[in-house]
């Protein structure tokens, strides 16, 4: 019989992990169900297939091809549920709204992956349980779905997780619309002043080597640079790819992702970005989870698992700590040190009122229009700064060379 691994959150919030020997995924979810336990991750344990499934790898190894956040945007799975709720709304069955949605499908990726969650539902699985067969969907994502099932809510459900998509892409690309005009300054100023190391001042050094005197420092230094950067162009690509690399290593391991995360919150205006976005995402998160019937400590665990920045991630850890012992939820979270004053005292207030859910919602809204003028300020101070930074670099390029110029003609003069 195969052995599955499983992690669930007991009714005080804490993590659970274990294995159990059943016939499929479905069984285990519904055993960890009857043991008052919410599943959180089913996985087949590695080396724990019998002989009997071991045949089923094949299709296995498939259907998780299908589910490649490579094949599948975020945007197709934002369109997905939104369609999903506007179909269950109307009162469809979810078979039915699931072949609706495959022919309305116009990606192959999309159609695929609807099609696979239509034969594990026909096949006698529920829904949340064929969206966490594999890697598209969020943990966040499946367990609301899963609180929705439970609750014979699903079409609110997917309604609010369509809203909740919304609000997270809307944010995303405020952000990625505001980068975009800076970066476009930075490719150009470096470009320009590779344009003129390259191309510009090589055609002043017969002159200069003509005249067979001393120039002067940065002269030298731009001529210098001018040689390096027609000789050795390549090191900068190499240069990018090597830092890319280790950017990359650095993420991946804990203990520097902290200590960056950290560095990234201290910083004058991208930290407080930083610190805005997240507090969004923490209140908006956890409001739509107890909305939908999961427990504030059950929702605590999954809302650390949504969190981006390990060092507001890692004191919900605390957080929730102190939540198991009776604590509450704004008084933990004061403690850290970390969140703003503002969300922790409309926290308290929701919880003084039983209204947390309510105040969560307002505590998101608030951060999510405070992000949007954080970004533009960091816009305000970043462009005149690029600006002023390539119109420095290559002024300082042009006045080398006029530099040189003139000393050329003050020695001629002279003689």
């Amino acid at each position: 019989m195969p052995v599955y691994r499983y992690k669930a959150v007991n009714g005080a919030g804490a993590t659970v992990h274990g294995e159990y020997d059943a016939l499929q995924e479905g069984a285990v979810i519904e055993w960890l169900r009857e043991s008052a336990l919410m599943p959180l991750k089913v996985e087949l344990a590695k080396g724990g297939r019998s002989s009997a499934s071991s045949a089923a790898s094949g299709s296995a190894t498939a259907r998780r091809s299908w589910f490649s956040r490579k094949r599948v945007s975020q945007e197709q799975i934002l369109n997905l549920t939104r369609e999903m709720a506007t179909l269950l709304k109307a009162g469809l069955t979810l078979d039915r709204a699931l072949e609706i949605l495959i022919n309305l499908s116009t990606a192959d990726s999309a159609r695929a992956l609807m099609q696979q969650i239509r034969d594990d539902v026909r096949g006698g699985a529920s829904l949340s349980q064929s969206l966490d067969k594999g890697a598209v969907f969020s943990r966040f994502y499946v367990n609301i779905v899963r609180a929705g099932e439970a609750g014979g809510a699903l079409a609110a459900v997917m309604a609010r997780l369509a809203e909740f998509m919304e609000r997270a892409k809307e944010l995303k690309e405020t952000v990625r619309s505001a980068l975009i005009y800076p970066t476009l300054l930075l490719i150009v100023a470096v470009g320009s002043i590779m344009l003129l190391l390259i191309k510009v001042v090589p055609q002043f050094e017969p002159i200069f080597a003509q005249s067979g005197k001393a120039l002067p420092f940065a002269t030298q230094m731009v001529i210098g640079s001018g040689r390096f950067a027609q000789q050795y162009w390549w090191v900068l690509g190499v240069g990018i790819v090597v830092i890319g690399y280790w950017w990359r290593w650095q993420m991946a391991r804990k203990s520097s992702r902290y200590k960056w995360d950290r560095r990234f919150l201290k910083l004058p205006v991208f930290g407080d970005l930083i610190n805005k976005i997240e507090t969004a995402r923490f209140a908006r998160t956890l409001s739509t989870l107890l909305g939908n019937g999961v427990t504030l400590l059950g929702g605590m665990s999954i809302v650390r698992e949504t969190m981006t920045n390990t060092v507001l991630a890692g004191a919900l850890e605390s957080v929730t700590a102190k939540l198991r012992e009776g604590r509450g939820l704004s008084q933990p979270l004061k403690e850290t040190g970390v969140y703003p004053q503002l969300a922790v005292q409309l926290i308290q207030v929701g919880e003084e009122t039983g209204r947390l859910e309510e105040m969560l919602g307002r505590v998101a809204d608030i951060y999510d229009t405070e992000s949007s003028r954080a970004v533009k300020r960091m816009l305000g101070v970043l462009e005149p700064l690029l600006i002023l930074i390539m119109a420095g670099l290559i002024a300082m390029v042009i006045l080398s060379i006029l530099l040189g110029i003139f000393s050329i003609n003050d020695l001629a003069s002279m003689s």
